[in-house]
């Protein structure tokens, strides 16, 4: 088949282009920028960005069967206007241009941060059970859900839509997480925020891939997937402490045992946003009110819905990931 993926020069769409490569799709990239790693794996990329209707309609006018809409402007600062038009604007164009084309099915990447509730805990919830969130605090997760309520109302039996909703990705290939998290441990700045008993789902990059191509391979018009969002995870929640510790272990940093209440780092969080908005700093801060309520709260989910719908099984353990991830570094 032929697959357009957007933003498959990020971690988890390198991962998705490689995947697609090796099941035998013709696969095209549509990015902002151009990435010899895609070229050494054959895929056909496109520069342009999501916002530009033009250029996402001429991009989407190659004959494709499907489309992986897995680009995203992601993190914890910035302009509500940045995020609202790579992530909605952006979004709305992918499904005009699907509809234009005649593009059968989408396969969308969300974000568990659209249930985001303040400290309210997730533990063992579907998405068929845990409300959108309000109130989010973050114009990532604000947009996203809008997105994604989006996605799922554009199905239709002319095109096939499922959102996924993988938690925390990492693993080899990591740039963004990962040399935070080392950064700030070997300058002795990271700290845990509350206890680090909150139990967190997380994902190794190649479960976060596979339940891409699990849900593409069933998604059809009237399937069970179709119109529907997944969390996607490990299935193995891990207290927060020791996920942060078994990363900077197997990235050979110094593991964190110093802590932060949450009500001080709440503060710190609302301090961090007025300096950030009013001087303004560059960068993202190293505290929002958002982070603090994501690191100190309980958020892991039921793999159940997603095994039912489309077969998802999560393939690598949390142990033999980060067994992978600490060999892909040494080496």
């Amino acid at each position: 088949m032929k697959i357009l993926v957007t933003g498959g020069g990020g971690f988890l769409g390198q991962a998705l282009c490689r995947g697609l490569v090796a099941r035998g799709h013709e696969v095209t990239s549509f990015n902002r920028g151009h990435y010899p790693a895609l070229d050494a794996i054959g895929v056909r990329q496109v520069a342009g960005d999501l916002a530009d209707r033009d250029a996402v309609m001429t991009a989407f006018a190659g004959g494709f069967d499907a489309v992986f809409h897995n680009a995203a402007k992601a993190g914890a600062w910035g302009s509500y206007d940045s995020y609202h038009q790579a992530n909605v604007v952006g979004t709305q164009n992918v499904l005009d241009a699907c509809r234009a084309h005649g593009i059968g099915r989408l396969v969308y990447t969300s974000t568990p941060s659209v249930t985001h509730r303040a400290t309210h805990p997730v533990e063992g919830g579907t998405a068929e059970t845990v409300p959108y969130g309000e109130n989010f605090q973050a114009p990532y997760a604000t947009t996203k859900t809008i997105a994604e309520k989006a996605v799922l109302a554009a199905n239709d039996a002319s095109l096939a839509t499922v959102a996924l909703r993988p938690r925390l990705i990492w693993g080899p290939g990591d740039n963004q997480i990962l040399p935070r998290l080392v950064q700030r441990a070997n300058a002795g700045r990271l700290r845990i925020v509350g206890s680090g008993d909150n139990k967190v789902d997380t994902t190794f990059i190649d479960n976060a891939a596979q339940a891409h191509f699990d849900a593409f391979d069933h998604l059809a018009p009237g399937a069970a997937c179709a119109g529907k969002a997944y969390f996607i995870s490990n299935g193995e929640p891990w207290p927060m402490r020791d996920v942060l510790n078994g990363l900077l272990r197997a990235a050979g940093a110094p593991e964190v045992h110093k802590h932060l209440p949450f009500r001080v780092a709440y503060a710190v969080g609302v301090a961090c946003e007025g300096l950030w908005t009013l001087l303004p700093l560059k960068g993202e801060p190293p505290m929002t009110r958002f982070l603090a309520e994501q690191l100190s709260t309980s958020h892991w989910y039921s793999m159940a819905p997603a095994t039912r719908d489309f077969g998802y099984v999560p393939k690598v353990t949390m142990a033999e990931g980060l067994e992978r991830l600490r060999a892909a570094l040494a080496g």
